[in-house]
């Protein structure tokens, strides 16, 4: 009891940065159950190109006020372009042929939920980072209301008393509400280290890069650009 609760919606293939804010934290809590967005991470990321960063996104079928639990991939050949741009732009990273298997056997796998590739593949990169942390999924048991309220019910649930949010949640984090809850905010920031001689790096990419690229010195960069800065209420 008494722990931080670390809330994301699964993304795919996420950045760096959803990673660092878990090197001390028991659990990922994977905010499944709240509404597909078309216009989140939650089913595209970028990985590495010669021109500039390439877009990878999952095709879905979209139907008004799915969760993201509920959503369904829309083609199933989308596997095989991404793994064939994976090959293409990583093939020759020097931790490649490390993961190479673990990474094909979820390209394999005929997925019908994005909810499901994002875990496997979150998994994956867990791993790979040396992070023991478990995933949990609000679907298994949802939370009430929205928002700050969700954010409490899941901080009871999960025994947490501290919540780590990026600087967007702040924007609408009622923090006189998680204050009178005696719940603790972190904001948690990420500046992207460069790592790696390629040419063609940017920050932002996929979480994947840094691991191809970096092997086992990639979780002691995750660490060196993350920050975490407990917000005293006003």
């Amino acid at each position: 009891m008494g722990g931080v609760l670390v809330a994301h919606q699964p993304a795919y293939l996420p950045w760096p940065g959803y990673f660092s804010r878990l090197a001390d934290a028991d659990e990922l809590v994977l905010l499944d159950h709240v509404q597909f967005s078309e216009r989140g991470w939650q089913n595209r990321n970028y990985i590495r190109g010669t021109a500039g960063p390439v877009r990878l996104t999952v095709p879905v079928r979209r139907r008004f006020g799915q969760s993201i639990a509920d959503t369904r991939i829309a083609d199933a050949a989308w596997s095989g372009r991404h793994w064939r741009s994976l090959v293409q732009t990583y093939g020759r990273a020097p931790y490649w042929p490390e993961h190479q298997k673990a990474l094909e056997a979820v390209y394999q796998k005929p997925w019908t939920h994005l909810a499901h590739v994002n875990e496997a593949l979150l998994q994956l990169l867990l791993d790979a980072f040396n992070l023991p942390v478990a995933m949990v999924r609000t679907s298994d048991r949802p939370p009430a209301g929205r928002q700050t309220d969700m954010l409490i019910n899941l901080c009871r649930q999960r025994g947490a008393t501290s919540l780590r949010v990026g600087t967007g949640a702040l924007d609408y984090l009622n923090h006189r509400l998680l204050a009178e809850h005696a719940i603790t905010v972190e904001v948690a920031t990420y500046s992207h280290p460069p790592y790696g001689s390629a040419p063609c790096w940017r920050s932002g990419l996929s979480s994947l890069d840094l691991l191809l690229h970096e092997g086992p010195s990639a979780a002691s960069i995750l660490r060196a650009g993350a920050r975490t800065e407990t917000k005293v209420s006003a």
